[in-house]
């Protein structure tokens, strides 16, 4: 089930999500955490191929939440300019529904690596991204979360911009 969104003249095409997805540098994971109460953290992420690639570590209140229940969501804000005088705020958001995992696939890791090196250092070299992702790493863990559905938003004042 998919719940209509209220004031779907400020939705955002699917375009215009996957804009903000890719820009993002930080977004908000959402999962379902210990005696049912919602875990929402942080993270640092990559997006590529309708997947959200994020790390962290192999154990852990993120990775067991994830095993008990892999349904999630992650959301980016683009643009939040508080407007004082309007008691109002110019935002973009985008919320992404999935489902998360561990990723266990060894080319599907090395995926997630790369589209995390190349986001986050993009000036480095060659040769020592290589060096850098292929030494071992016994505690780090890479995760998906497979897109399933997306929902963006934007107030008013962008969506009449252009966004």
């Amino acid at each position: 089930m998919t719940r209509a969104m209220r004031r779907s003249k400020q939705g955002l095409s699917e375009e215009a999500c996957l804009k903000i997805l890719e820009a993002g540098t930080s977004g908000v994971l959402a999962l379902l955490g210990d005696e049912g109460y919602p875990y929402a953290l942080p993270l640092s992420y990559a997006y590529a191929d309708g997947k959200i690639y994020f790390h962290g570590a192999s154990t852990g209140h993120k990775i067991d939440a994830m095993a008990q229940e892999p349904r999630a969501s992650f959301c980016v804000v683009s643009q939040d300019q508080v407007v004082p005088l309007e008691y109002t705020t110019r935002y973009a958001s985008v919320i992404a529904f999935g489902r998360a995992a561990v990723v266990k696939d060894p080319e599907e890791l090395q995926k997630g690596l790369e589209a995390l090196a190349f986001k986050y250092a993009p000036q480095d070299t060659e040769a020592h991204r290589t060096e850098t992702l292929t030494k071992p790493w016994p505690s780090l863990c890479i995760f998906a979360l497979t897109v399933e559905r997306m929902t963006g938003k934007a107030s008013m004042q962008l969506i009449e911009k252009g966004l």
